[in-house]
């Protein structure tokens, strides 16, 4: 798996739980969820994304 494919997984991941903590703990992981679009959009804007970093790091291949 790559880069891009583990950073949709992992945002993807971060939405539901958040979602769903959202819904059954306290509506302030909705906060959360937010954040986490706003990365994304942040992303898409200036092609910097700071899990892209960290994975890298990691060792994850980018292609």
């Amino acid at each position: 798996m790559n880069i891009e494919r583990s950073i949709r997984t992992i945002a993807g991941t971060f939405v539901l739980v958040s979602l769903g903590l959202g819904i059954y703990v306290n509506h302030y992981w909705f906060l959360f969820t937010a954040f986490v679009g706003l990365n994304l959009f942040q992303s898409g804007l200036t092609g910097w994304c700071l899990m892209a970093d960290i994975l890298k790091k990691l060792g994850v291949p980018e292609k």
